[in-house]
């Protein structure tokens, strides 16, 4: 199969889909693998490690557009890129549709085969090619949301973890999945007091086994949720329901009990939002201020720390992007159920049923298909 490595376009994205060791391995396997030039030098791979490990520089996106069996991405394509998406071609990247109506269309206009990362999923319900970034994105929304306290990035001159004599900073995480305990750990770390919600019992227990003293998991609610927002200085918001919308925990009318200054970190951004007052942002631009609490809600948040993210990213796609190419998309959904509850899109039909729900569009189940 002839595989194309993309240079990712979103603003101030760094990373990039396979590192060089995993080119070296695909083409082992006897794929032409072609890279974009300049594709891993945000992450601090050059163009010649690659051409080292067997894939062939290609100067535009368009030439491995056309070339290429299956494209992959880190960040899902950008308009720019629509056009170029041949019918029967395999996108294999994030895609975050049920966020996305204006892709959503374009993929079923252009009839490829959309494969999204972060519905790939397990028979346990893990997400495995969601979790290194998750993980990544956890640990930087406490990372980001300590900094942004501060009185000179407009917070309210907050040390988290205080200092002897003084209490330290209240931290609300809402969700206990990958993210929220990830941002948890950083924050206990850091020597805050932490409130981890979830609404799952059994998961409260276990998070109660393995989470440091001051960490404090609690059933969700909405009345409990406003108690906390109260005191709450950094708020992050781990909510996710695998390819559809998250749903709306932090209203408008909550940010009123709210403090002026505190900061509240959305990364479920990427499928909406679970604040109501949320929209995405970029790492060049990466906060706003609604009645006086600053949101940081930047949709690619592992983009920032390249180095570290593509690595584990290459980790967990590469056996997966094997089987695809080894065997073709089609039987290697028909084996690996794991693959085919990935495919969202297939050939202008929505596959993916929470990705129809999002959009009220037609639902084709994948079994019909193949």
């Amino acid at each position: 199969m002839i595989v194309g490595i993309l240079k990712e376009i979103k603003v101030l994205e760094n990373r990039v889909c396979m590192t060089p060791a995993g080119v070296e391995v695909m083409a082992q396997h006897g794929h032409q693998m072609l890279v974009e030039t300049n594709a891993g030098r945000g992450s601090g791979f050059s163009d010649e490690e690659y051409v080292a490990a067997g894939a062939t520089i290609v100067a535009t996106p368009a030439e491995i557009y056309a070339k290429a069996d299956m494209v992959m991405h880190v960040k899902e394509p950008q308009p720019q890129e629509y056009g170029m998406i041949r019918k029967g071609q395999i996108v294999f990247t994030y895609l975050h549709l049920a966020a996305d109506e204006q892709q959503t269309r374009a993929l079923i206009d252009a009839g490829s085969v959309n494969i999204a990362y972060e519905t790939i999923q397990k028979a346990d319900g893990s997400l495995p090619l969601l979790t290194p970034m998750s993980e990544v994105a956890g640990r930087m929304a406490t990372q980001e949301g300590a900094s942004y306290l501060q009185m000179t990035k407009g917070g309210r001159g907050i040390l988290l973890g205080g200092v002897p004599g003084v209490e330290p900073g209240n931290v609300v995480v809402i969700g206990g999945g990958v993210v929220g305990i990830n941002a948890a750990l950083m924050a206990c770390g850091l020597g805050a007091r932490v409130y981890l919600l979830d609404t799952n019992l059994d998961r409260l227990r276990y998070l109660r086994e393995v989470m440091p003293s001051n960490c404090f998991p609690i059933m969700s609610s909405k009345p409990k949720l406003r108690e906390l927002l109260r005191e709450a200085d950094l708020v992050v918001g781990a909510v996710l329901i695998p390819g559809a919308k998250a749903p709306k925990l932090v209203t408008r009318d909550m940010l009123k009990v709210m403090k002026p200054g505190s900061v509240m970190v959305d990364v479920a951004i990427d499928q909406g939002g679970c604040f109501e007052t949320s929209k995405a942002t970029t790492h060049a631009d990466p906060v706003f201020t609604v009645d006086g609490v600053i949101h940081y809600c930047v949709a690619n948040m592992p983009g920032a720390v390249a180095k570290t993210s593509t690595l584990a990213l290459t980790n967990a796609t590469l056996p997966y992007a094997l089987q695809i190419a080894d065997k073709g998309w089609k039987k290697a959904c028909q084996e690996n159920p794991e693959i085919a509850v990935g495919v969202n899109i297939l050939d202008g039909k929505v596959t993916y049923k929470a990705v129809a729900e999002a959009f009220d569009l037609p639902y084709t189940p994948l079994s019909e298909m193949i």
